[in-house]
């Protein structure tokens, strides 16, 4: 008994895995009628805590699938959209400390403790709610991909429309896989007249490989009420368990493909011999010459500075009994970098299986490789664990939000707001969140266009926070300017102008690049008049169609952007995104009053004290501090300047040398595992 390609066993244990997710919120939310309770389980998490939420938190399934997607396309090149975050972890060994030391609640509570500004605090509380449902967004729209491979339409069952969508795909991908010899430029006319118009229409989104039975507004209905139930009852204790039992079933996902799939297409030998050679070269071009040397650096760059801004480090962190807790959480971050290369090779195997061009959704491959290689059972235990990670993953960033909405919002109106309501408003939060979230998943396109907004929407925030964090001249009007500044530069522009009829149709915006269907500005460029190729270009009319916004600006100054190579349009974008509002910040900085000195005092001697092993500790170290600011101030690197970087000490220095050790030891694994595979 089957719903589309669904075994009932399958449907079986998706039901069994959401009503355990809907137990465990149940039972974790005895004892959470404290906001701090709620929000950060009371500071009481430990090493191994903070292990699973490191880890379940960074590896979400959504970065199983979207590894796997990009690495069929691109080859192995294509797994450093998630593997550069291996040079990352030597970073968390300091961050994570940071914010630990702050010891607040929420990142909106840092605005107001370091410029006394509520209004900022505001900002960034609502900013960040909004930002919210880019992420359970993603969320959504990686679990129907994933479930809609899964579940698919059998062929007695298209409609007409359904059929040539499938027929014109299968066309195209025979035209472009089989070489055609013509003797004569007018016989080959036709042929190449069908094969672009057929590209036409596979980049206005019209063909498909499969067809799926799973409605995408229903399913994302039914995900939002379970995934509600669950962190709306469990709070942060909730969290950590389940990112526990997420770990676990994250790591049996990641190497459950590896072994049947090496079956499938003849054993660890076959991958050799087809799959091409360039796709083991993990710094070369892969299949579509999208990452060099300094596009890498630039994707690091801004990973590092978005992280800096994410809502939901301050509960994450900030949840650890002390800061070395907090410390040992990048350990679990090292474990998903290993399941990145797990990832990868799925990537590799699905290209062996399917051949290159074999999906038309390369987003579902994860789904379609799932659904060829495992039966009965297996299918259900892949896609429950794959909901489930997802779902125990939102928990963070929902909580984060609910906290942001009832400490930075809700209490500024009502500051007398009890702490049994304040937990009350944080669930009904939550809902509303998801609600928003469900509507941005339909609103969504690919998942390369999905992971770089998810790369760039927090890097106003994120820049603020960091030179927040390490310069003392920075002021509130620089980071007022930065945010809105940067959000225009970076989101608001590139992301919307696709939808003003006089930008998405000029001559000069629109021009293709050397690959059919790209442009140089626009991510998508297709003919005005659905196949007519000798119509004006337009940029293609879908949901998302990113303007590369930094290209434009450098062509005005003179640079040869047309002449440019796609990677090096693509580093420029994300330099400039990076670079951007750290310019302005330093900029409105110089030029505006300086914060209060006394307030910025307390911040940065707090910020130089360590958190005490035990609550009596904390509370006299901080007195001591709160009476003598600059007791710390010896330890600074550079002590007649504004800036606060300190010297490190034993623990900063060996757990450093050990963090870069372990990355360099990780990318040498990668490299050796895919040098054997190679030809």
């Amino acid at each position: 008994m089957r719903i589309g390609s669904l075994h009932i066993v399958d449907l079986a244990i998706v039901i069994a895995y959401l009503i355990a997710v809907v137990w465990i919120g149940q039972r974790a939310a005895k004892g959470n009628t404290s906001e701090e309770g709620f929000f950060l389980a009371g500071r009481k998490l430990g090493k191994l805590y903070q292990f699973f939420l490191n880890f379940g938190n960074a590896t979400e399934p959504s970065g199983a699938v979207s590894t796997a997607s990009f690495v069929y396309q691109q080859g192995a090149p294509g797994s450093w959209l998630s593997f550069q975050t291996v040079f990352m972890n030597p970073y968390f060994w300091f961050m994570n400390v940071w914010f630990r030391r702050v010891r607040l609640t929420t990142v909106s509570d840092l605005f107001e403790d370091r410029f006394g500004s509520r209004r900022l605090s505001l900002f960034y509380a609502m900013f960040q709610i909004l930002v919210a449902c880019v992420f359970l967004g993603f969320a959504n729209v990686t679990a129907y991909k994933i479930a809609s491979s899964l579940v698919v339409k059998q062929e007695a069952q298209w409609t007409a429309e359904e059929r040539a969508s499938v027929e014109g795909y299968r066309e195209l991908k025979k035209m472009e896989t089989v070489n055609q010899y013509f003797e004569t430029k007018e016989e080959a006319a036709p042929f190449f007249q069908r094969r672009d118009a057929l590209r036409e229409r596979s980049a206005r989104g019209e063909l498909h490989s499969y067809i799926t039975v799973l409605n995408n507004v229903a399913f994302f209905v039914v995900f939002a009420v379970v995934v509600g139930a669950y962190i709306v009852m469990g709070g942060m204790s909730a969290a950590a368990v389940n990112e526990g039992l997420q770990s676990v079933l994250i790591i049996v996902f990641s190497i459950l493909l590896i072994p049947t799939g090496l079956h499938a297409i003849g054993g660890w030998g076959a991958l050799a011999q087809k799959v091409p050679a360039r796709m083991f070269d993990l710094f070369g071009s892969g299949g579509a010459g999208q990452f060099s040397v300094f596009s890498l650096g630039a994707i690091l760059l801004v990973s590092i500075i978005q992280n800096g801004g994410l809502s939901h480090n301050m509960g994450i962190c900030g949840s650890a009994k002390n800061e070395f807790a907090a410390r040992i959480g990048v350990s679990g971050n090292y474990l998903k970098r290993l399941m990145i290369v797990m990832w990868a090779f799925t990537g590799l195997i699905a290209l062996a299986l399917f051949g290159p061009g074999g999906l038309s959704d390369p987003d579902a491959t994860w789904g379609a490789l799932s659904n060829k290689l495992l039966g009965p059972g297996l299918i259900g235990l892949m896609l429950a664990g794959v909901l489930a990670g997802t779902m125990s993953t939102l928990a963070a960033k929902a909580l984060a939000i609910s906290s942001l909405f009832v400490r930075n919002v809700y209490r500024q109106v009502w500051p007398d707001l009890s702490q049994s309501q304040g937990v009350f408003y944080a669930r009904c939060t939550i809902v509303v969140v998801l609600v928003l979230g469900t509507g941005a998943a339909m609103l969504m396109g690919n998942f390369y266009d999905v992971v770089t907004i998810v790369l760039t929407v927090n890097i106003p925030f994120g820049a603020a926070v960091l030179l927040t964090f390490w310069w003392r001249r920075v002021t509130a009007p620089a980071v007022w300017c930065c945010v809105v500044l940067s959000t225009m530069a970076t989101l608001v522009i590139p992301w919307t102008v696709s939808h003003v009829p006089a930008i998405a149709t000029a001559p000069s915006l629109t021009v293709m690049s050397t690959t059919p269907g790209t442009g140089v500005y626009f991510s998508k460029v297709v003919h005005q008049r659905e196949g007519d190729l000798t119509s004006p270009l337009v940029a293609a009319p879908l949901r998302t169609n990113p303007f590369n916004f930094a290209a434009w600006l450098a062509g005005k100054v003179g640079v040869d952007v047309e002449g440019m190579s796609p990677t090096q349009r693509f580093t420029l974008r994300f330099f400039f995104d990076a670079l951007f509002p750290f310019a302005v910040l330093i900029i409105v900085s110089l030029l505006t009053r300086p914060t209060d000195p006394k307030l910025v005092a307390e911040f940065y001697g707090k910020m130089k004290t360590p958190v005490g092993d035990t609550p009596e500790l904390e509370a006299a170290t901080m007195a001591e501090t709160v009476r003598n600011p600059t007791r710390f101030d010896s330890t600074k690197l550079l002590p007649a300047s504004n800036w606060e970087f300190c010297k490190w000490d034993k623990v900063d220095a060996v757990g450093f040398i050990i963090c870069c050790a372990l990355s360099a030891a990780i990318v040498g694994i990668f490299l050796g595992l895919l040098k054997w595979a190679a030809p």
